[in-house]
This record gives structure tokens, sequence and C-alpha cells, in this order.
């Protein structure tokens, strides 16, 4: 009963009868001599991608006592007193975060006191880890300081994964 391109074509002197279908629509035909609207550029926006957002930064001079959790980016450059989980955490050298840390990708530059759990972990000169890593992939350059145990898993974001069962010599019949 109603065209689609009838409802969401804009066309300058078409009016809306409430039904979702221009008044011009309600004959059934459209003007033979109109040619389809070309689509305007903003018109696409919907179906592009979005653009990823700047990374939420904590400043040097703030403290946060609490958990924060996005989908996003995390630049840490204050004091964090509770758990963190982002896409990327970046830890900045000024930073010190007293919690859990899950991410994706963890860079730290500062001091963590607590675990890190992450896909890509990396421990860069400046770090100061004192807890215990879990990741898929780690990097620790020299210089850096790190008091805790390291354990690879393949699924290390999800707490209630285990390591990789060892493999039985002799399988149960």
């Amino acid at each position: 009963m109603f065209s689609k391109s009838k409802i969401n074509d804009p066309t300058p002197g078409s009016e809306n009868d409430g039904h979702g279908s221009a008044t011009s629509a309600a004959s059934g035909a459209a003007p033979a001599t109109s040619a389809p609207a070309a689509p305007k550029p903003s018109e696409f926006k919907a179906s592009s991608p979005k653009a990823k957002p700047p990374p939420s930064l904590l400043s040097p001079d703030l403290h946060v006592t609490g958990n924060m959790k996005t989908t996003g980016d995390i630049n840490v450059e204050g004091t964090v007193e509770g758990d963190i989980r982002a896409h990327l955490l970046m830890i900045g050298e000024s930073a010190t975060i007293k919690g859990e840390v899950t991410a994706d990708d963890v860079v730290i530059n500062g001091r963590i006191v607590g675990r890190v759990r992450g896909l890509k972990v990396r421990l860069t000169s400046t770090a100061r880890v004192e807890g215990d890593i879990i990741h898929k992939t780690i990097a620790i350059e020299s210089g850096a300081h790190f008091e805790g145990s390291v354990q690879r898993q393949d699924d290390p974001l999800n707490p209630g994964a285990k390591a990789a069962p060892a493999v039985k010599a002799n399988p149960a019949s």
C-alpha cells in the first residue's frame, strides 16, 4: 500500500498525511515528469561506518575511586582505586591503578597494584606491576619492574576461563 521510496523521500512541497506516506502518493502514481531526486550526502551518514571516538583521558590531577567500564579506549594519567575494563587501556608514567584491569590491549608505563587481564599486554621500561598478569601475548621491556605470576590463556578476558589442560599420556578408555 505504501511506497518505501515515498516514505523516506523528503521532497519539498510534499506533506505527510500522518500515515507515513506523502499526500502526492495517495493517488498511487507519481508524476511521470519528475525524476527521482539525487540522494544527498547527509542521507548516507547512517550507513557509513562510525568514526572511532577519541580515548577518554584521566588527567594527572584526577583521583577516581570506583570501577570504570567502556567499550572504547582509556588513557590514565591520574590515580584510580577500582577496576577498569576497556578496549585499549594506556597507563601513563605518572598513573597509579589499584585494582584489576581488563582490556583487549594494555600498555603499562606507570604503576598497577592488582591483576592485569589482556589479549595483548605490554610492560614498558617504566612499568611497575605488582600482581598477576593473565594474557594471550605479552611483551616486557628491559627495565620494567614486575612482581607476580604470568599465565597465558587463549581467552584471558573471561575470568572463568582456565588455561588449556595438559594432554594426558594415557587417555581413559
